[in-house]
């Protein structure tokens, strides 16, 4: 200090200029003082909502600066910042955020990023970031404009979270967070979780059988990416201006594409839940590709159910349901040998699983719960066919109660293949 008042006074022309140039410098450390504190102030108290903190540059004058990257450029960070990603302070101002950006960093989130603060827009997110050591995180972005006395926007001010953990623990959302008064109802549903930038996070097992893609593939899936043609940039626009009056208790009719290309009528119901503190659309699917081939199926038949029978394409049969749990046939028709090669007297008391596609198979017993219970029901599913093969077929079952119409005693039913369309009549490996 002693140094710094002699260079004051080498610097004024006398001892009034020497006074006033003293107690405007000490003005000016007074305000940068407070200025320190109340930023300290303010990290401390939103310490406990994000790990880091950093303010850039605007980002749209750098171009004209003739460089290859252009910015923004990071003007602040906070410790947490640091903490977070191991690089110093002195590493990353100056630096643009680029520095955390790898190979799995989501190109489409960072174009949708530069698009919303191109209009000075706020914008939320996540994707994954890399540590100075290059491991990887995935880290959520709250950004905003800060703006100066006119009302320009001159920064952007970015609050961060490490959600690694959490990202890693949601696929035990559709499990652990159902209401449990409508966990049996929901578990019979086809069900599927996107977050807020439309990004698979987990789905059941109706819904892998219906798009025909596993659990993985899905994951590295938007939302939209199933939709067919004409519905694809409309919801991508959904999810790039997200508003949860758009998802919250709404319902769409729309075509999505399967693995294999075919395109699936369904109408989808939409809610949002909160999962901790993150934002989750849940959609339910009905496969109205799947009804309409059904009704067209009825009505070319007689409403009574003995009469909706075609000799050459459907069987009949009678189940009943053993002490154990297991669905016997009680009955067969003789075109049940057509179908599957083996004979009436040989499937009377066969369990009905040794015929059904074992990935089918749960969706087999929830169709024949559902007739249990007293209530008709219809499902697609594949049966081993005379070849060994396997072959798409269409079953009606209705629940035959006992003299007081009270207890099912038997399920009755026809399966079919009419219906099917062709492309799926093709038998199958197992």
């Amino acid at each position: 200090m002693k140094n710094f008042q002699e260079f004051i006074k080498s610097c004024s022309k006398d001892k009034e200029s020497y006074k006033k140039l003293i107690k405007f410098v000490e003005e000016l450390v007074q305000e940068r003082d407070q200025a320190k504190e109340h930023l300290e102030l303010l990290e401390r108290a939103i310490a406990s909502d994000y790990d880091s903190i950093l303010i850039t540059t605007l980002g749209l004058e750098e171009p004209a600066l003739g460089l290859e990257e252009p910015g923004p450029f990071i003007v602040y960070v906070n410790d947490g910042f640091t903490r977070m990603t191991g690089y110093t302070r002195e590493e990353a101002i100056g630096n643009t955020p680029r520095m955390l950006q790898g190979p799995k960093t989501d190109r489409e989130v960072l174009d949708t990023l530069k698009k919303r603060l191109k209009e000075g827009q706020s914008f939320f997110g996540h994707t994954v970031n890399y540590r100075k050591d290059g491991s990887e995180f995935i880290n959520q972005w709250d950004i905003h404009p800060l703006t100066n006395e006119k009302g320009e926007v001159t920064h952007w001010v970015s609050y961060q979270h490490d959600i690694t953990e959490r990202k890693r623990s949601e696929k035990k959302v559709v499990d652990s967070r159902i209401e449990f008064d409508r966990l049996v109802e929901e578990s019979k549903r086809t069900l599927v979780d996107v977050d807020i930038q439309g990004n698979i996070i987990t789905s059941n097992k109706a819904f892998r059988d219906l798009t025909g893609f596993d659990d993985e593939e899905l994951k590295k899936m938007k939302f939209w990416e199933l939709l067919s043609d004409n519905n694809t940039e409309s919801f991508r626009l959904k999810f790039d201006k997200f508003k949860p009056s758009d998802f919250d208790n709404a319902v769409f009719n729309l075509s999505i594409k399967n693995k294999k290309g075919t395109e699936v009528e369904v109408k989808i119901d939409t809610r949002l839940l909160s999962i901790d503190d993150q934002t989750v659309i849940r959609a339910a699917f009905e496969n109205k590709s799947l009804q309409k081939r059904i009704v067209a199926m009825l009505k070319q038949r007689n409403s009574n159910f003995e009469k909706m029978f075609d000799r050459d394409k459907d069987f009949r049969y009678k189940l009943l349901r053993d002490a154990e749990g297991h669905f016997r046939f009680k009955y067969v028709s003789d075109t049940f040998e057509e179908i599957t090669g083996i004979s009436p007297d040989k499937a009377e008391n066969m369990m009905l699983k040794d015929l059904v596609h074992q990935d089918d198979f749960e969706k087999v017993i929830a169709h024949l719960e559902n007739v249990i219970e007293g209530k008709p029901n219809t499902e697609l599913f594949r049966l081993k066919g005379n070849s060994g093969k396997y072959i798409s077929v269409i079953d009606y079952a209705k629940p035959v109660l006992d003299s007081k119409h009270a207890i099912v005693e038997e399920i009755k039913g026809c399966t079919s293949i009419e219906a099917v369309p062709k492309s799926k009549r093709q038998a199958s490996e197992d």
